[in-house]
């Protein structure tokens, strides 16, 4: 710690302790690291003794429309970096006790129609290697329901095609097994045998999904083809990577999958995170009924 004490200096070294002590993935540390930043902002050097700069924080997130969700996390990563403060004697006092926490809000994820996701699947051209490898990387991201950082990281080691399978790292550095169907078999197939094998000639690599100059594909460069995809569908609702996850979950419920099946397979370590989607089911059997009974 500098001699001055600063809040910069101080978010540091919780963020050392996050990744050494706790083990955190790189990914959780740098969504911190985004919050804390936030945060300083509004404290400046009144952030020792004073819980003003708090109630700044959750005024300004308010104001800016955030989620009730992302108020309630940036302000527990808040709270989380002040309980630190106070074991390594930086602060005196409990600050954030004295400013009520938000409520993380009744959220439910964005969920696409079945025949919404079949347009996005079928946009990319099969006659195109950027086509061939997009299908590929849509049908993982519906077909197994991986988040957008396991789909990046996933290394060729971790594909079992014959026994249609993946071995996924999750969060905390957690490995599950996901099935995948035929379609994301032929699809994967493909892909690997024919643009994958080009890109890669010469230049080696683990990684299943890769650009041109066989580099590993960086999260961001999904989220943009996943828009480019959607786009070109005609599907006007917002799309992320994240959509297919939770239309995944959803379709699963909905065809009658058992709860704990599907938080196995989503990779959650609580039961209770997988339980949102049986709310959603609810919200859309409900507006299935408005729309299609006579006495509704």
């Amino acid at each position: 710690m500098a001699p001055d004490g600063s809040l910069e200096e101080a978010i540091n070294a919780f963020l050392v302790e996050l990744r050494v002590e706790r083990g955190l993935s790189p990914l959780t540390i740098g969504a911190y690291r985004r919050d804390l930043a936030q945060f300083a902002e509004h404290a400046g050097r009144r952030w020792r003794d004073d819980p003003q700069p708090l109630i700044d924080f959750v005024t300004a997130l308010q104001r800016s429309g955030a989620k009730g969700s992302t108020q309630a996390r940036k302000s527990a990563a808040v709270r989380s970096f002040y309980r630190f403060a106070l074991r390594e004697g930086l602060v005196e006092r409990d600050l954030p006790a004295l400013v009520d926490a938000p409520k993380p809000g009744n959220y439910l994820p964005d969920v696409l129609a079945a025949d919404d996701v079949e347009r996005i699947l079928d946009a990319p051209p099969t006659s195109d290697p950027i086509g061939i490898r997009d299908r590929a990387i849509l049908e993982l991201l519906y077909g197994c329901g991986l988040r957008v950082s396991e789909l990046v990281g996933l290394d060729t080691d971790r594909v079992d095609l014959p026994s249609q399978q993946v071995r996924v790292i999750g969060k905390g550095n957690k490995e599950r097994r996901v099935p995948m169907g035929d379609e994301a078999r032929d699809r994967l197939h493909r892909y690997r045998s024919g643009p994958r094998e080009a890109w890669t000639a010469g230049r080696p690599t683990p990684a299943v999904f890769v650009g041109m100059r066989g580099r590993r594909l960086s999260r961001e460069a999904v989220w943009r083809l996943v828009r480019h995809w959607a786009d070109a569908a005609g599907v006007r609702e917002r799309v992320t990577p994240h959509t297919f996850r939770h239309s995944f979950a959803t379709h699963l419920l909905e065809g009658g999958a058992d709860l704990r099946v599907v938080q196995a397979l989503l990779g959650h370590a609580s039961i209770s995170t997988t339980q949102l989607y049986t709310h959603l089911t609810g919200e859309r059997v409900r507006e299935v009924y408005a729309r299609a009974h006579p006495r509704a």
